[in-house]
């Protein structure tokens, strides 16, 4: 059993099966402050425990995991009104017409979150462990993880079958430097964009809608997300997946 939550009144260990401290790529995790161990022990007994969360669909359906299985595992927040999801917009989810490296890079999606966090706004934040910065904000501990989901990228095109499918000077839409990188240096006849002046970033049903607009001929996604959001069935191959939680 993996001790993932401190319990004074109302939580108690979490089973391991349910929250396991696992590599990052592509998990979900919950990050609490140093102090939610006893505001959210304490929140279970007198008040809702509030977890907060960006507010795209994937986000939220990485929330709503998260809230289940706490309930799953915690009868006390089982009972209706003991878990509140709160949507909280950041900075990556204003600014959607500039690559990320240009307004900051990491943290761009957690901060704001963070921020609730640390004031006592929520008690848990949720984030995909792709958008941690690699140091924790002062205050916050990063307790556990939750299982892994599939790692792997996913090509996505109407008019191909993979990437090698694809003729000379074909236009792959990815926001992701490291897909960008990936992709031409295996195939450096093709043509890597942000869809010319307009950013090729969003959540998935965005850049899923792009790519049927014929904004490009191909795109490649995390599994991942795809899998959480019940969306697979756009997937042509095959080729990250961890959400964390901070407090």
């Amino acid at each position: 059993m993996q001790q993932c939550l401190g319990r004074t009144e109302g939580l108690r260990m979490a089973k391991s099966s349910c929250f396991r401290a696992t590599a990052p790529t592509r998990a979900a995790a919950f990050r609490v402050s140093r102090r939610s161990a006893h505001v959210v022990a304490s929140a279970v007994a007198t008040k809702t425990v509030k977890i907060g969360t960006r507010g795209s669909p994937l986000a939220l359906a990485q929330a709503y995991m998260t809230r289940d299985l706490l309930k799953a595992n915690f009868p006390e927040l089982a009972e209706e009104g003991a878990l509140e999801i709160v949507i909280i917009k950041t900075t990556g989810d204003k600014i959607l017409n500039q690559p990320l490296a240009d307004i900051g890079g990491k943290g761009l999606f957690t901060k704001e979150i963070d921020d609730a966090l640390l004031s006592g706004k929520i008690d848990i934040a949720v984030h995909s462990m792709k958008d941690v910065p690699t140091y924790l904000p002062e205050g916050t501990i990063l307790p556990c993880n939750l299982p892994r989901e599939d790692v792997r990228d996913v090509f996505i095109s109407p008019v191909a079958k993979d990437l090698a499918g694809l003729p000379a000077g074909a236009v792959v839409g990815s926001a992701s430097l490291r897909r960008q990188a990936q992709i031409l240096a295996k195939y450096p006849h093709l043509k890597v964009v942000r869809f010319g002046v307009e950013n090729f970033r969003g959540n998935v049903q965005t850049r899923l809608r792009k790519l049927t607009e014929g904004d490009c001929s191909a795109t490649l996604l995390a599994l991942a997300g795809l899998k959480r959001l019940d969306m697979t069935q756009h997937i042509t191959a095959v080729g990250p997946g961890g959400l964390g939680f901070r407090v």
